[in-house]
């Protein structure tokens, strides 16, 4: 089991920066006036949902590497992202999409995806084998 789900020697510092990356996610979605890139790049918001999603699963998954626990974390953020675009509809200064909802989802999926390749699978072991 421990092959298959390594222990790393910085785990909490790993859950750390996870948990940041998801407390920054959740308050640039409940934020009234969330910071403007300035991009002008057609469907930039979707791109960003996807991206913010992705950057979550693939974190969390290079730590949980079980089947249970990275379905888990997955079905956590679909719903945080669907729950987060329902709070959003709340505030006059954004609105709820759905169209946001299958971003996220979609970053979540295509995280679990990429970390299904091996090469993917133990970046932060990897790392971690280099301190």
């Amino acid at each position: 089991m421990q092959e298959n789900n390594p222990v790393h020697r910085y785990q909490k510092f790993w859950l750390a920066i996870g948990y940041a990356l998801v407390s920054l996610v959740i308050y640039l979605s409940v934020t009234s006036h969330p910071p403007d890139p300035g991009i002008d790049v057609p469907f930039f918001d979707k791109i960003a949902h996807t991206l913010a999603y992705f950057a979550m699963m693939i974190w969390f998954a290079q730590l949980y590497h079980l089947k249970k626990q990275r379905v888990i974390y997955a079905l956590s953020f679909v719903a945080l992202g669907v729950a987060l675009e329902f709070v959003q509809s709340f505030d006059p200064a954004r609105r709820a999409e759905f169209a946001d909802m299958v971003a996220n989802t979609s970053g979540v999926l295509i995280a679990l995806l990429i970390t299904r390749i091996s090469a993917f699978r133990l970046v932060l072991k990897k790392v971690e084998s280099y301190f």
